[in-house]
């Protein structure tokens, strides 16, 4: 029994050390749950910010900006120092505005056409399209 309280004791106190400084520096860590919106989010900035420096290397787009009298060299500091909403905005303006018009725009307008064609053509009794248009 002495062997045993003999032998105790240094592996008591080594134990109580051990587990002083093992506990003692832990802090408390705060979790909580990141929202899927936002790891979609933080993707989107990053493809926004590729596809408008895509966008900004195109020659008819640095030949309007020259024409304009503003140096790439600017506009590209001024892309990069976007914040992560303000590119994702931009980006998404450049996706919504029409690039040489818009084909919804195109179909209606060569409708009307047509339809003002035949019109005429019914009106000066070439066609008989249109039961609306009396003829004489």
């Amino acid at each position: 029994m002495k062997f045993i309280r003999r032998m105790a004791k240094p592996v008591s106190l080594f134990l109580a050390i051990l587990m002083i400084t093992i506990f003692t520096p832990c802090q408390t860590v705060l979790a909580k749950m990141i929202l899927t919106e936002a790891v979609m989010e933080s993707n989107r900035a990053d493809e926004a910010r590729v596809y408008v420096n895509r966008v900004l290397v195109r020659e008819d787009l640095k030949a309007a900006l020259m024409s304009q009298g503003i140096d790439m060299k600017e506009a590209k500091a001024r892309i990069d120092s976007l914040s992560d909403t303000e590119i994702v905005l931009l980006a998404d303006k450049i996706e919504q505005l029409p690039a040489g018009g818009d084909p919804l725009g195109t179909i209606i307008g060569a409708m009307v056409f047509i339809f003002i064609v035949l019109l005429i053509t019914d009106i000066l009794g070439l066609t008989d399209v249109f039961t609306f248009v009396k003829k004489s």
